[in-house]
C-alpha cells in the first residue's frame, strides 16, 4: 500500500479539543451535540474553524486551521468555543474539559448515530461504550516523510512529559482511580491504541498498514489510533497522548511545547545528528508512571535507565529549546508550562476541590465548568503576565 505524506509548512500547528457537555443544573453529561452542531452547520460553515461531533453524543469537537503560530490556531479555538456558546448557553449547557467526567456513567451515555462509531462499538463492546474520554489532538507540520518515524521514535521519550503536565482524569465512573492520568490507560484498550510501534521509516509504516488492512483490523490510515501518529493527509505528526486541558491558556503550553519539540527534532536531523529513543519497555513504564504519578512521577530518560522527576527533565529540556520558541513566536504560550509545573495541573486541582468537598463529585464538576468558562482567554492570561 502506498500512503502519501502531504506537503505541509514546517512546525505549523493544527489543534483539536474535545469538550464535554454538561448540565448546567446537574453537572451530568448532557447529549445536545446534535442539537448544537444542527444550529451551527450554516453559521460556520466558512470558517477557519470547525465544530464537529465525536463518539459520544455528549462531546463536541473543535478545530482550528492551519496556524504559523500557535497563537493563531488558538484564536480559531477560542472562535470555535465563542460560537458553540451562542447555542449551548442558551440551552442551560455548559462546556468543560477534563480527560475524564468524574462520576458519569457510561451506560447513560448515547453514541453518535455514524456508522464509524456504530461499527467501533460492535467491534469493541464493553471498551468501547467505556470510551468516556476527552482528549486534545497536536498537529505540527513536517518537511519531509523520512523525518517522520524519526521525530515519532524521539518524541515517545517525552511522551510521559506532555501525559503528566495534561493529566486531568483522577476519577472515573464516581471513584477516585489513584491515577492522575486514568483515562490514557482505557483508551490504549481499543485495537490500535496506545504506543506507537517503534518503526523507523514511512515503508515499514505503509507494511504495517497492508497488515492490518489486509486482515481486517482497519480500513484505512485513520483508525490509526497511537498516541503519537503521522497524519499522511495533513503532512503532520499528530500528538493525542494528552488529556483534555482545562483552559484555553494550557492548550497553549502544551501545544507549544510540542511544536519546540518537533521543530527541535527536525533541526537535529537536518544537521545529520541521531535523535535520542529509549528501549520499548522504558518507554511502555514511563506512560504508566505518567499516568499514575502525574507531575510527581520519575522518568527514565536514557539508555542507561538514568531516572529523574520529570518535572526537573521539563525544565531543563525548556531551557535547551528556549531559542526555538523565540523563532517559533510562542515564548509566551510556552511560558503557560512553568505555570502548570508552579501551580499543579489539573488533576491535582480537581483532587483539592474533591477533598474541600468532602468527596462531593459534583463540586468538582462545577470548578471544572467554572475553570473552563471564568478562567482567562488565552489573550488576557498573556496580558496578566505583563508581556
Amino acid at each position: 500500500m502506498t500512503v502519501p505524506f502531504a506537503t505541509s509548512a514546517r512546525s505549523s500547528v493544527g489543534l483539536e479539543w474535545e469538550l464535554m457537555l454538561a448540565d448546567g443544573a446537574t453537572g451530568d453529561l448532557a447529549p445536545r451535540a446534535p442539537d448544537i452542531l444542527r444550529e451551527l452547520e450554516e453559521s460556520t460553515a466558512l470558517e477557519r474553524y470547525t465544530v464537529t461531533g465525536e463518539l459520544l453524543t455528549n462531546t463536541v469537537e473543535v478545530t482550528s486551521g492551519i496556524g504559523k503560530t500557535v497563537a493563531a490556531a488558538v484564536d480559531d479555538i477560542a472562535d470555535a468555543i465563542a460560537a458553540v456558546r451562542t447555542v449551548s448557553d442558551p440551552l442551560d449547557v455548559e462546556l468543560l474539559c477534563a480527560g475524564s467526567h468524574p462520576f458519569a456513567q457510561w451506560f447513560d451515555q448515547q453514541v453518535t448515530d455514524k456508522t464509524r462509531y456504530n461499527k467501533l462499538i460492535e467491534r469493541t463492546q464493553w471498551w468501547g461504550r467505556n470510551m468516556m474520554i476527552w482528549g486534545i489532538h497536536v498537529h505540527v507540520g513536517v518537511d519531509d516523510v523520512a523525518k517522520v518515524f524519526p521525530i515519532i521514535n524521539a518524541l515517545t521519550v517525552y511522551l510521559p512529559h506532555l501525559q503528566a503536565l495534561s493529566a486531568s482524569s483522577p476519577f472515573w465512573a464516581g471513584e477516585r482511580t489513584g491515577y492522575a492520568s486514568n483515562r490514557s490507560l482505557v483508551f490504549q484498550q481499543l485495537p490500535t491504541a496506545g504506543l506507537p510501534w517503534p518503526l523507523d521509516t514511512w515503508s515499514q509504516f505503509e507494511g504495517y498498514l497492508d497488515d492490518l488492512v489486509g486482515t481486517g483490523v482497519m480500513e484505512d490510515a485513520t483508525e490509526v489510533r497511537w498516541d503519537i501518529r503521522p497524519a499522511p493527509r495533513w503532512g503532520t505528526i499528530e500528538v493525542r497522548a494528552c488529556d483534555g486541558m482545562s483552559t484555553l491558556p494550557e492548550l497553549a503550553a502544551l501545544a507549544a511545547f510540542i511544536q519546540v519539540l518537533v521543530e527541535h527534532f527536525s533541526r537535529e536531523l537536518d544537521e545529520g545528528r541521531e535523535l535520542l529513543t529509549l528501549q520499548p519497555w522504558f518507554i511502555r513504564e514511563n506512560k504508566w508512571r505518567a499516568a499514575r504519578y502525574g507531575l510527581d512521577a520519575r522518568v527514565i530518560v536514557d539508555r542507561a535507565g538514568t531516572q529523574v522527576p520529570v518535572t526537573e527533565h521539563i525544565r531543563a529540556k525548556l531551557d535547551e529549546l528556549a531559542d526555538i520558541a523565540v523563532e517559533l513566536k510562542c515564548v509566551r504560550e510556552l511560558s503557560g508550562i512553568e505555570t502548570i509545573l508552579s501551580q499543579g495541573a489539573s488533576y491535582a486541582r480537581q483532587l483539592v476541590v474533591a477533598d474541600a468537598a468532602d468527596g462531593d463529585l459534583r463540586e468538582v464538576v462545577q470548578h471544572l465548568i467554572r475553570e473552563f468558562r471564568s478562567g482567562p482567554t488565552l489573550r488576557e492570561h498573556l496580558r496578566n503576565l505583563g508581556h
